[in-house]
């Protein structure tokens, strides 16, 4: 640890411990004191568990123990000068597992997972971690990010649903979870943590600690998971070591962590070159030195394998031949294949089930097992209405685990049947009865999502983490041949003690300082408040964190790429509720739309895209309320885009050109942001259409 912390803390003109402490008055030098300075100036590097013991001595006037340090200080050096960096373990910790005589450790394996922020390179790092562990033949063409399986997350280029591989080294099976990286997904990342005994928090090299990290990083320490931190992409030229490692020593000390968590491991990679080593200039050709960390500071599984049997449902995959299949980790006991057990439920029901197929995780598939230990990680299959949270026991004396408790939802959206007049061409499933089926369906493996009936029978209000969240949903729905509308997002608002409250987020916007000014102007007009600006590693690059409500950033994202002409990148992340904000506009612009049905003519397109911009080409079919374009004032605009040119006698001397600008192309994401209160978005397997809705619209206006 204290080998990784070097550059960070002994090279910065400004320390964390400095920054934290500078706005006390320091107390008289005590003994302990000295001894603390005694042995930093001795050993010249800071360490990062005695710099936290420090700080909580200041700010808190906890007692620091000189034994304490005294030990640490020679175990820090001992393990300097064998070359290996020393993961903390707590005498408390040693006590507790010394007490527990039944714990049986498993020094065979490990269960870890890969948590970071959007874009950090974690499926990237897998790859490596699989070419590594010889997976592949040497003439096996291997695509890249080959855990993103689905073909949305390919398309998109995101992780969405976390994955299980292992692998082996040196004899120990190593569990690894992919896990996304985008703040929607969440649900996703507090589940898996139920089934790991630490972490691997990636950081990039450039931007250090984004929304995300902090957010996967708080539930990882309230677990009490430990923590191995990676600079990832320490090969790029704007490479920020020491600035990355002081923001995220104190992201460790504002989630409140403890001192054996403050005392992290540190690994510099590569992902995309397989390299890694323990200081950011000299990295090994392989990853040797990561696995070498994830051997020394994972915790290997304590676990009573003579206990009943306890096995928590974290996560469902579906197979056409074996029907559901449930995932999850053995806590106690053991699980065989054929053998009877029951489910469990917190609140005390429970049903008898026969497992009728176990497997275990080996590099991509599963492999059939006869038997499964406490600690590892296993699928099985046989029960056809296991549900994620609930608990699979012993058939005697089997009692139900803590179900898992994810984060409430911030935005909701309304999901009804298809009332448009091409209603019906594409779908397969377009009845109410359908559209019922699925969204209930969905709940069985998105815990962060809930479904209500809406106002009418035809209408349900799907809620979620986001519009992201929500949208992955849709464009899943339309590829399986589902039909439907879907309205405007709105916020999820709360009552306590008769006021009103509303979710707020924290955004951070990486903006080139020509367009700082444009982004400072579309945040504050939502409601935002400034909290930082800096300026990045890179080249005419500043940072610009703002909190606002959740209700501000409906929309923004286009708003904010067509003011910086797309340069700008933007990041979300929940931060809790507060006071309502007041009336915020999201929109100033109306819609072009259609008032006739028919087909788009360039002839009509010419003088309608005069009064603003078209979403649509020559040749569309369109129907009367659909929305064709952007109005370039405020106000819907009622526009014939289907006339043609009047055919005469007369013969012109010279046929006039029709020159048509490009139309905006507006994605699935594009087009929830863009609507509002009277507006909808048609679904279907092959088309995205946007319309007025006729419940609200005025009578007769179009």
């Amino acid at each position: 640890m204290a080998m990784a912390m070097a550059g960070a803390f002994g090279q910065s003109t400004m320390s964390p411990v400095a920054r934290l402490c500078s706005h006390r008055t320091p107390p008289p030098p005590s003994v302990q004191d000295v001894v603390v300075q005694q042995l930093w100036s001795h050993d010249q590097i800071a360490c990062c568990a005695m710099k936290s013991v420090h700080i909580r001595q200041q700010l808190l006037g906890e007692p620091l123990k000189l034994q304490t340090l005294h030990t640490h200080h020679r175990k820090q050096c001992r393990s300097r000068q064998h070359g290996v960096a020393y993961c903390a373990v707590t005498t408390e910790a040693t006590t507790q597992v010394k007490d527990q005589k039944k714990l049986k450790l498993r020094a065979d394996v490990r269960n870890l997972a890969i948590i970071a922020h959007v874009d950090h390179g974690k499926t990237t790092l897998v790859d490596a971690m699989l070419r590594q562990a010889k997976v592949f033949r040497k003439n096996q063409a291997v695509q890249e990010r080959i855990m993103d399986s689905n073909a949305l997350e390919r398309e998109r280029g995101i992780t969405i649903l976390s994955k299980n591989t292992a692998i082996r080294y040196k004899g120990t099976k190593i569990n690894i979870i992919d896990t996304p990286g985008h703040s929607d997904f969440g649900g996703e990342v507090e589940r898996v943590l139920n089934m790991v005994d630490g972490v691997l928090l990636l950081v990039d090299s450039v931007e250090g600690p984004m929304p995300q990290t902090r957010f996967v990083l708080k539930k990882a320490l309230e677990l009490g998971h430990k923590v191995v931190v990676v600079v990832n992409k320490v090969d790029r030229p704007s490479a920020r070591v020491d600035y990355v490692m002081n923001t995220t020593f104190e992201l460790f000390l504002e989630l409140n962590a403890t001192d054996e968590q403050c005392d992290f491991q540190v690994v510099y990679a590569s992902g995309i070159q397989g390299k890694a080593g323990l200081q950011p200039d000299s990295l090994a050709d392989d990853l040797e030195p990561l696995f070498e960390t994830v051997m020394r500071c994972i915790p290997e599984p304590h676990v009573d394998p003579t206990a009943p049997l306890q096995m928590l449902i974290t996560n469902l995959d579906y197979d056409e031949h074996k029907g559901r299949i449930a995932i999850g980790r053995v806590h106690a006991g053991t699980i065989g294949k054929g053998m009877e057990a029951k489910v469990c439920t917190p609140d005390g029901a429970c049903r008898y089930v026969k497992v009728s197929e176990l497997f275990v995780f080996e590099n991509f598939t599963r492999v059939p097992a006869e038997i499964v230990q406490a600690g590892d990680i296993c699928a099985l299959c046989g029960i056809s209405d296991i549900l994620i949270g609930e608990t699979l026991a012993d058939k005697m004396d089997g009692v139900a685990l803590p179900t898992i408790k994810v984060e409430e939802p911030t935005v909701k959206m309304s999901f009804s049947i298809n009332t448009s007049p091409f209603s019906g061409r594409e779908g397969k499933f377009v009845t109410s009865r359908n559209l019922r089926d699925r969204l209930y369906q969905e709940l069985e493996r998105n815990l962060a999502m809930k479904v209500e009936d809406g106002e009418t029978a035809d209408t349900f209000i799907v809620s979620g983490r986001g519009t992201l969240h929500i949208t992955i949903l849709i464009e899943n729905m339309r590829r399986e041949g589902y039909e439907f509308m879907v309205g405007p997002p709105k916020v999820i608002n709360k009552e306590v003690d008769g006021k009103r409250l509303e979710p707020y987020e924290d955004a951070i916007v990486e903006v080139p300082e020509e367009y700082v000014g444009a982004v400072v102007d579309l945040l504050g007009k939502r409601r935002g408040q400034m909290l930082d600006m800096q300026v990045t590693g890179l080249e005419s690059t500043t940072m610009v964190k703002y909190r606002l409500p959740t209700r501000g950033l409906l929309g923004i994202r286009n708003a904010i790429l067509t003011a910086t002409r797309g340069t700008a990148i933007l990041n979300t992340v929940f931060h809790g509720y507060g006071g309502w904000a007041g009336e915020i506009s999201t929109r100033e612009q109306g819609s072009l739309v259609a008032c006739e049905t028919g087909v788009t003519t360039s002839y009509a397109l010419s003088s309608c895209q005069e009064r603003g911009q078209l979403v649509l080409a020559p040749g569309v079919e369109i129907y009367k309320g659909q929305i064709i374009g952007l109005h370039q004032r405020p106000g819907d605009l009622a526009i014939n885009a289907c006339k043609r040119k009047a055919a005469t006698n007369v013969r012109s001397n010279k046929d006039q050109t029709v020159v048509l600008d490009v139309p905006l192309e507006f994605s699935l994401d594009d087009c929830v942001e863009y609507i509002q209160e009277d507006e909808l978005v048609e679904i279907t397997p092959l088309s995205v259409r946007m319309c007025k809705n006729p419940k609200l619209s005025k009578k007769g206006r179009y």
